[in-house]
């Protein structure tokens, strides 16, 4: 996970019909807020606003064809979702909680709150599950402060998730036990087994490279070839980049 830099300007499509969208589901929420809240209403959100093509190239460019969470390159096997940060029919504190309704409705079309996740890391770790530090704090509707809650999961586009997360080879850690990358870590699944096992044949690979860029004499052109390739290991582009960069800092000792 790695810092997201998307662009200022949202799709227009979000600025048109998403933001047309988000008055008419305010409105309705304003009048039928105890249905809303009792779950007999619910929203009927758009996804061919929020997941316009549009929308998808835009955070497939910003994000380097990256899941926002697990950073596999995406769109050579799987089409991608485009995930909302703040769950936006329901959400859960806790992973073993009731839904509870709804959701952050009214972000449902915001730029902010849009990312592009791979399938796994969404549909069977993230879902609905936002947890807050103080959930006494959270934003039911519209008409609340969203600026008082403090979410425990990082969000990459306002924070810089490696300053709360590292790597001891290919495993994820939260850097000094902070909540806030131990709570991302373990509710989307970022140490799961087989994401692990991936990240391992990418740090072996790095680790064998970077004992050739350092070699003592240098072997050319080979060792010149394996510090270039670690230089591309580090962009924000390369898959597993956060990993990479934890490891060369630490020169693959598991600190």
């Amino acid at each position: 996970m790695i810092r997201v830099t998307k662009p200022r300007q949202a799709p227009a499509v979000l600025t048109t019909r998403g933001k047309k969208k988000r008055r008419a589901d305010c409105a309705s929420f304003t009048r039928f807020a105890a249905d809303y809240r009792a779950g007999r209403r619910s929203f009927s959100f758009n996804s061919k606003i929020y997941g316009h093509n549009t929308i998808k190239q835009s955070l497939i460019r910003a994000q380097h064809d990256k899941c926002f969470l697990c950073e596999s390159k995406i769109t050579h096997i799987a089409y991608g979702d485009v995930e909302h940060f703040r769950p936006k029919a329901a959400y859960r504190q806790d992973d073993g909680d009731a839904l509870h309704k709804p959701g952050y409705y009214w972000l449902a079309y915001e730029w902010g709150n849009l990312f592009l996740s791979c399938q796994l890391c969404n549909q069977q770790f993230k879902k609905n599950l936002f947890p807050l530090v103080d959930p006494s704090a959270r934003a039911t509707s519209h008409k609340d402060d969203l600026d008082l809650e403090q979410p425990l999961f990082i969000d990459p586009s306002i924070d810089d998730p490696e300053l709360f997360i590292s790597f001891r080879g290919e495993v994820p850690f939260a850097r000094d036990g902070n909540p806030r990358g131990g709570a991302t870590i373990r509710g989307l699944g970022l140490d799961r087994q087989k994401l692990n096992d991936k990240r391992f044949d990418h740090y072996d690979k790095l680790r064998l490279l970077y004992t050739l860029a350092r070699r003592d004499p240098p072997l050319i052109p080979e060792s010149i070839d394996a510090q270039n390739f670690l230089a591309r290991a580090v962009e924000d582009s390369a898959e597993y980049a956060g990993m990479a960069r934890a490891a060369i800092e630490a020169n693959f000792k598991l600190v």
